[in-house]
């Protein structure tokens, strides 16, 4: 049994105290019995090496789920009974961070049953394809758990704050049962076997000899499979767009544009700066980029949308040489020998009503690749491919090469790029760069 102490020490510090004197638990740990060491001298050369690596990916299957089932069985009475019983979170927050987890295991158990059923009194199993092939369709039931995980996690952050939470999160990570996890990895448990199965079934069907009656269902299930975790991830990817749409907080109504209820898929998001360091948390929807401000609105995170929104069939993209900007706005060359900035790229909008433009930091080349690669794909979504004389210079080449990659002035001065991706130029010339200048006062800029 648990029980929280009442002598206001730390948990922590109480466990630790007492280890001293006995002896650090040891930590529990996974039977990682092979199938072939379940056999006897005899037995095991009775088999074809290519049998008992087949019988091997069988059993890793088999062991799998009753490692997934232990989990499982764990997070009820480890985690949600104990913290339900001693009113550390309500029975509601315990139901959202836990969702029906429990109510999985009679599905898990049943495809053990039929893989115990299906083991041969060699100990082998035959054929394990339609055994898989009639199983696969409850996992459709981890759509609702998989979507809920984003607002799950979130919440579960959120009682962190609370001491009694913390204390009682602490205890558990440290007594051996946990096998060093923190309650999350147990709740993430079902979603990573889910991504698992694939792999698993791919690697009995390469120890399958081509002529066996197993082959055509495993491949059958491995196409089934692929399916369902294909629409689970579409139903996640709706719920955390949705998720995060929820969390944006508008300072003015006119930000509140009308493609926000089209969006329908999150792209990518993260943590960008301004040239002068402020930070921003900037979401791609598939129709609408949108800077915001994170901040904090009665102990619940939010995302304050800072400026108008940009629309993605209206967004223009510059990738910016590192240098060619340095922190706090100026441009390179005699006028500063101040900072230079690197991993820098630049969002537009072609609406003249906009009238602005956001110069962002990234923190290294990778991340700024990335933000690249789905801010085109992005764009040639919602844009189509751009004719010739769209097609502008880009600084890193790209796998999507039909994005719109454009000098910060206005769109109607960019020189056509001879092909899909070229190299920007890397000096300006003197003209270039006083035409840079005014424009740079025309304009507003984010972060000045």
């Amino acid at each position: 049994s648990m029980s929280l102490r009442g002598d206001g020490k730390s948990p922590g510090m109480t466990l630790k105290a007492a280890s001293k004197a006995s002896g650090p638990t040891p930590t529990k740990r996974r039977n990682s019995t092979l199938w072939s060491e379940t056999l006897d001298v005899h037995q095991k050369s009775s088999f074809s090496v290519k049998e008992i690596k087949r019988q091997e990916a069988i059993y890793e299957l088999f062991r799998g789920e009753q490692d997934l089932i232990e989990d499982l069985q764990l997070a009820r009475k480890a985690y949600h009974d104990p913290m339900l019983k001693l009113s550390i979170m309500t029975q509601e927050e315990l139901a959202h961070i836990f969702g029906d987890l429990d109510a999985y295991i009679p599905l898990h158990e049943y495809l053990l049953v039929k893989l115990t059923e299906g083991t041969g009194p060699d100990g082998t199993v035959a054929q394990i394809g339609q055994i898989v092939i009639d199983w696969l369709p409850g996992l459709n039931a981890y759509k609702n758990y998989c979507s809920n995980q984003l607002a799950a996690k979130a919440l579960l952050d959120q009682k962190k704050q609370d001491k009694r939470v913390q204390d009682f999160l602490q205890r558990c990570l440290e007594s051996p049962f946990s096998r060093k996890l923190d309650l999350w990895s147990f709740l993430d448990v079902p979603r990573s076997r889910l991504v698992k199965y694939p792999l698993l079934l791919r690697e009995i069907l390469r120890h399958t000899p081509p002529d066996h009656p197993d082959v055509a269902s495993l491949e059958r299930a491995i196409t089934i499979i692929q399916d369902i975790l294909s629409e689970i991830n579409v139903r996640k990817g709706e719920t955390e767009c949705q998720y995060y749409i929820d969390q944006l907080e508008f300072l003015d109504e006119k930000q509140r544009d009308p493609l926000i209820d089209d969006c329908r898929t999150l792209l990518c998001h993260g943590e960008l700066r301004t040239k002068s360091g402020s930070r921003l948390h900037v979401f791609l929807f598939s129709e609408l980029l949108i800077l915001t401000r994170p901040v904090t609105r009665n102990d619940r995170s939010c995302f304050q949308v800072y400026r108008q929104p940009i629309a993605v069939r209206d967004l223009v993209l510059e990738d910016l040489q590192d240098g060619e900007i340095r922190l706090g706005g100026s441009f390179r060359g005699a006028f500063t020998n101040g900072e230079k900035a690197k991993n820098i790229f630049r969002v537009s909008s072609m609406d003249p009503s906009h009238g602005q433009s956001h110069t962002l930091h990234v923190s290294d080349v990778y991340h700024k690749q990335q933000w690249l690669n789905c801010l085109r794909a992005a764009i040639t979504q919602q844009q189509g491919a751009p004719t010739r004389s769209q097609q502008e210079e880009s600084f890193l080449p790209s796998p999507i090469s039909s994005a719109k990659i454009c000098d910060k002035e206005a769109d109607e001065n960019c020189p056509p790029a001879a092909g899909p991706t070229k190299l920007r130029r890397q000096t300006l010339s003197k003209n270039r760069l006083e035409q840079k200048l005014q424009g740079s006062q025309r304009r507003k800029e984010t972060g000045v």
